[in-house]
C-alpha cells in the first residue's frame, strides 16, 4: 500500500487549504474556459465563412498575452498578489460575459470578436503568470513539484473533456450559452482567490517607484546573469520549438493514417500527460530538479523521434503517450526551478518571461516544422526534430554544471503560509 502511494499523484499540497481551494475551483474554471475556446473559432467561421479569420484570431491573442504576462509578472512582484490575481480573474469572467452579450445581440462582427479575444488572452497571460507566483507562497518548497503536477493534470484533463462537452452542447444550446457557462465557471476561482489571505511582497514592496518596463528589464537581466535559469529556458524552448510536431499532424494523418485520425494524435499527447500526472508520485519526489528538466527534454525528443518513424496509428499512439508524459514532467520541473531558484521579489517577473517562452516556442515550432516538412517530408522532419531535441538536452546537461546541481532547497528564504 505504501508503495502504491509513492507511485500515484502526491496529494500533500491538497492538505493546504488555500491551494486546495484554488485547485478545486480550477477544475471548474478550466472546463469552462474550454467551452469558450471551442465556441469562439466556430462563431468566427460562422460569421466570416473563412478559415483565414480563424487563423488570424489565434495570432491576435499572442502579442497581448505575452505583453500582459510580462506586465502582470512585474506587478505581482510589487503588489499584493491576491489582489492582482483577483482582478485578472474577474476580468476574464467579464470578457466571457461580453462574448455572451455579443452573441445574444447577434452582432455578427468578426472585429468585435477579435478585440474580445485579444482582451481575454491578455488577461489570461497576466492571470496565469501571477497564479504561478502565488503557489510558492502557499506550499512548502518540497511540495512544489507535486503542486505543479496537480495543476497540470487539471489543465490537460480539461483540454480533453472540454472540447468534447462543447461539441455535444453547441448544437443544443448555442455559443451564447457556452460563453455564459464559462463566465459562471470563473466565479469558482473568484471565490477561491477571495478566500486567500493577503499576499503582499515579502520585502515590503521592493522598488515600487520603478516603472513597469524597468522592472521587466531587471527581470531579464536577472535571467541572463543566472546560468541555471537561462539554461532551463533554453531547454524548454528547444523542446517546444525543435520537437513539437503538431503543425504536421494534419499532413501526417492524411498521408500515413486517415484524416479523421488527427483527433487521436492530439488527444494522445494530452492523455499521456494526464496519465503521467496521475502517476506523478514516481517522479515529483526527485530533488535534482535541473537534471529532471534535462532528462524530460531527452525523453521527449526520443519519443518524438520514435513517433516520426511510426508505421501505424497504434504505434504512433504508443510513442505519443510517453511523449505527453515527458512534456508534463518538463513543465512540472521547469516551473519548480523557477519557483525555487529565485527570490520571492523576482518570481512574478520570471514567471512572466516563462509565459512568453512557453507561448513563443510552439509558435516557432509550427513555423519550423511546417517549412521543413514541406521540403523534406513529414517523417524526416519529425524524427530529425526529435533527434535535435535529444542533442540539445544532453548538451545542456553536460555543459552546464549548475543545472546538474540545481535542486530543492528546503531552507530557502521564502515565506510559506501553510494554511491547513
Amino acid at each position: 500500500m505504501r508503495r502504491g502511494k509513492r507511485v500515484l499523484v502526491e496529494v500533500g499540497p491538497l492538505r493546504v487549504v488555500g491551494f486546495r481551494r484554488l485547485w478545486g475551483a480550477g477544475i471548474v474554471t478550466a472546463l469552462g474556459s474550454q467551452l469558450t475556446a471551442v465556441a469562439v473559432p466556430l462563431q468566427i467561421y460562422e460569421v466570416s465563412g473563412s478559415s483565414a479569420w480563424v487563423g488570424l484570431a489565434a495570432l491576435v491573442g499572442l502579442a497581448p498575452m505575452a505583453a500582459a504576462a510580462l506586465w502582470g509578472g512585474a506587478l505581482a512582484d510589487v503588489r499584493d498578489r491576491r489582489q492582482v490575481l483577483l482582478a485578472t480573474t474577474v476580468g476574464i469572467g467579464v470578457t466571457s460575459l461580453l462574448l455572451c452579450a455579443q452573441a445574444w445581440a447577434d452582432l455578427r462582427s468578426v472585429g468585435v470578436l477579435l478585440v474580445l479575444v485579444g482582451l481575454q488572452q491578455a488577461l489570461f497571460g497576466a492571470n496565469s503568470t501571477v497564479s504561478r507566483a502565488v503557489t510558492p507562497r502557499l506550499v512548502r518548497p518540497e511540495l512544489l513539484p507535486a503542486a505543479n503536477a496537480l495543476q497540470s493534470v487539471v489543465l490537460l484533463s480539461a483540454g480533453i473533456a472540454g472540447p468534447l462537452l462543447a461539441g455535444a452542447l453547441l448544437p443544443v444550446v448555442g455559443s451564447r450559452t457556452l460563453y455564459l457557462a464559462d463566465a459562471v465557471a470563473v466565479c469558482a476561482t473568484v471565490w477561491a482567490v477571495w478566500r486567500l489571505p493577503a499576499l503582499p511582497p515579502l520585502d515590503g514592496g521592493g522598488r515600487r517607484q520603478d516603472s513597469v518596463p524597468r522592472q521587466i528589464a531587471a527581470g531579464v537581466r536577472f535571467v541572463t546573469r543566472s546560468q541555471v535559469l537561462l539554461t532551463v529556458y533554453l531547454a524548454d524552448f528547444a523542446a517546444l520549438s525543435l520537437g513539437l510536431p503538431t503543425a504536421l499532424f494534419p499532413q501526417l494523418a492524411a498521408a500515413a493514417f486517415r484524416p479523421s485520425d488527427i483527433g487521436v494524435l492530439y488527444a494522445a499527447v494530452s492523455a499521456g500527460g494526464v496519465l503521467a500526472g496521475l502517476l506523478s508520485g514516481t517522479f515529483t519526489r526527485v530533488r535534482r530538479h535541473g537534471v529532471a528538466v534535462a532528462v524530460s527534454v531527452v525523453v521527449w525528443g526520443l519519443t518524438v523521434a520514435g513517433f516520426g518513424s511510426a508505421g501505424s496509428l497504434l504505434t504512433a499512439v504508443a510513442w505519443l503517450l510517453p511523449a505527453g508524459g515527458a512534456l508534463l514532467a518538463l513543465g512540472v520541473f521547469r516551473k519548480t526551478v523557477l519557483q525555487t531558484a529565485v527570490p520571492d521579489g523576482m518570481r512574478g517577473r520570471l514567471q512572466g518571461i516563462d509565459t512568453v517562452v512557453a507561448v513563443g516556442g510552439p509558435r516557432l515550432g509550427d513555423l519550423l516544422h511546417g517549412t521543413v516538412g514541406a521540403a523534406l517530408g513529414v517523417s524526416w522532419t519529425v524524427t530529425g526534430g526529435g533527434v535535435l531535441t535529444v542533442v540539445a538536452g544532453l548538451a545542456l546537461l553536460l555543459l552546464v554544471p549548475g543545472l546538474r546541481r540545481q535542486g530543492a532547497r528546503p531552507g530557502s528564504e521564502q515565506e510559506v503560509l501553510g494554511l491547513r
